[in-house]
């Protein structure tokens, strides 16, 4: 994978994941290590609500579509709520407002856990909302395994 060929093989994938892996278990160790001093319901306000507005939309019209297709702007939500660039201004303007907190900890938790243990990445266009193979990438890998 580079700039210019922008795709992944299994072993690059996994060592994507891996990395966020290892943030994973930093941030996880870091909440741990100050579970007393998190308040929980921010925690959980501040975990839930990414997929809230960025996943549950378009996973609803997704599995409502009969052709699976459905408009960009479930995608845009998506991938404005998983972005980390996103939640830093989140958590810039909670720090602003209510002061630092452990229970912020919760939104590069759900994000690293996304990338690590599911493999999630950003949603493009051209591929299913929900995760399938795209028949061109079958295509591609197909031809590349046997070259």
């Amino acid at each position: 994978m580079d700039a210019v060929n922008r795709f992944d093989t299994r072993t690059t994938h996994l060592l994507m994941r891996l990395e966020n892996l290892i943030a994973l278990g930093v941030c996880v160790a870091l909440f741990v290590l100050h579970i007393d001093e998190v308040r929980w319901l921010p925690a959980v306000l501040l975990f839930v609500y990414i997929d809230v507005i960025g996943y549950l939309p378009g996973a609803l019209a997704f599995h409502r579509s009969p052709t699976k297709r459905i408009p960009k702007v479930y995608y845009v939500l998506y991938n404005t709520m998983h972005t980390f660039s996103t939640q830093f201004v989140v958590v810039g303007a909670w720090v602003l407002v209510f002061g630092w907190e452990w229970a912020l900890l919760a939104i590069p938790i759900h994000l690293f856990g996304d990338r690590a243990l599911f493999g999630n990445t950003l949603k493009p266009f051209a591929v299913s909302f929900e995760p399938a193979p795209h028949p061109a990438y079958v295509r591609f890998t197909t031809e590349a395994v046997a070259s």
